[in-house]
């Protein structure tokens, strides 16, 4: 195989192996300092090693550093049910109970083994701390929050509610419906509708919260959960009305709701906590890295990572997370049952197999590469090279086209963890994950 490179000081410098004894990670605490903003990424959406990973760096966060906070690349409904069962509210017995909330596909992202278990630790260890989803898909579900709300404390609201939201109930319950009615101008559009409800809502909550209605903490965020759902509704109103106006666009709202869902939630913790608060995200690279030192910079598009680097500069640090091969859990295609396969090795030009061959080189396998005082990644990850993402379905036909993008390592994150051979996330229900028998000509290979 070509590319393997001579020995680089400077990285052999900033690497740190990954062991038990943690020292890797000690490291990059220290080099996160004060930041209060931690975005932990992944490579992929179904690689066990990327969520324990990314567990036990937020469960040292959380412990030692002082976290207030955990989002997710979720929906606010599904995420919430989970919040509610760390802080002890709600009627979940069990973690696993309590992620029944994820049953749209993909729901091995979150109904998995891993994530089980770090919900079981934040209920047991640390049920101050929150749980969120930063994502805009769950248009109805959050409708559903809305005018259960409403219902309970005005049901005259509830009632002018109910009559904006029955514009969706033209195009039924499939948004695509509505991106081809709304969005070619087939009929009309909810953007009136669901702006103006934003608005009474806001309106709703503020005249509560200064009357003292809602007195106690838990009643004060439920006021927050019902305003972020009638704002969410909103986001995905305009999202799924774009879908047609091309993918540049629809990305660039949907990562800037994350973004701006990410504001509004220091914003209610700094004012519940009274203090700046800190809040840990996962996401996938694609999101978290900077979008300014990848390709996706020439098609227009942005991303959370740039967006917080840009807002909150070094309170932002970007760690992303790499692998040369292993399995993966993934579709075939969209909304088919998951498989686990077999992932094809990292392609030449790659930084996936820069790394693989630097670690093979010291004699390690997994480690953190941290950056310098000035937090800069060593050089020889500045160079451009071409860079995996591993969604939710695989396609090892246009592996290279789908699947490849070139970036910048060293500029795209603050520090990286790569992990050289991994294996497939594991899904709560056992039979959620087929190993796959129809494996494709390129194998091993996986998306």
């Amino acid at each position: 195989m070509k590319e393997r490179p001579a020995r680089d000081d400077e990285l052999v410098a900033a690497a740190v192996p990954v062991d038990a004894g943690g020292h890797a990670y000690d490291r990059l605490l220290e080099a996160i300092g004060d930041a209060r903003f931690v975005l932990l990424g992944e490579a992929t959406h179904g690689t066990h090693e990327f969520y324990r990973e990314r567990a036990i760096l937020t469960e040292r966060l959380i412990s030692m550093k002082g976290f207030d906070a955990v989002a997710v690349e979720a929906d606010w409904p599904d995420a919430r049910r989970v919040h509610r069962f760390v802080r002890g509210q709600g009627q979940d017995a069990s973690p696993e109970e309590a992620l029944r909330a994820f049953e749209r596909f993909p729901t091995w992202m979150w109904r998995n083994e891993d994530s089980r278990d770090f919900v079981g630790w934040l209920r047991r260890s640390a049920p101050h701390v929150g749980f969120y989803g930063v994502d805009l898909y769950s248009l109805h579900a959050s409708i559903d929050v809305v005018l259960g709300y409403l219902d309970r404390v005005d049901p005259a609201a509830a009632g002018r509610a109910r009559a904006r939201y029955a514009c969706f109930d033209h195009y039924g319950t499939d948004t695509v419906v509505y991106a081809y009615g709304a969005g070619l101008g087939l009929a009309p559009s909810c953007e009136e509708a669901v702006t103006q409800q934003l608005l009474d809502m806001r309106g709703l909550v503020h005249e509560r919260a200064c009357a003292q209605l809602e007195r106690d903490d838990e009643r004060h965020d439920m006021l927050f959960e019902i305003e972020m759902n009638a704002r969410l509704i909103r986001a995905a109103e305009e999202y799924y009305r774009s879908m047609l106006r091309g993918s540049t666009l629809t990305w660039n709202l949907r990562d800037r709701h994350m973004a701006d869902t990410l504001s509004a939630i220091a914003q209610h913790l700094d004012h519940a906590l009274g203090r700046p608060c800190k809040i840990v995200v996962w996401e996938h690279n694609s999101h978290l890295g900077d979008a300014r030192a990848t390709e996706m910079a020439s098609h227009g598009e942005l991303n959370v990572g740039q967006l917080l680097r840009e807002r909150h500069g070094r309170d932002a640090f970007l760690v992303g997370f790499t692998t040369y091969d292993g399995l993966v859990t993934a579709a075939p295609e969209w909304g088919a049952p998951p498989a686990r396969v077999a992932m094809r090795p990292a392609i030449a030009g790659s930084h996936e197999l820069f790394l693989h061959f630097f670690v093979e080189s010291i004699g390690v396998e997994n480690v953190v590469i941290l950056p310098d005082s000035e937090r800069r990644l060593p050089d020889v990850l500045r160079i451009e090279r071409l860079e995996r993402a591993i969604g939710v379905v695989y396609r090892p036909q246009s592996e290279r086209i789908s699947h490849w993008f070139r970036a910048r390592l060293g500029d795209q994150f603050d520090a990286v963890v790569h992990l050289d051979r991994t294996r497939a996330l594991e899904p709560l229900e056992r039979n959620g994950a087929r190993v796959a028998t129809d494996l494709p000509d390129t194998y091993p290979s996986a998306f």
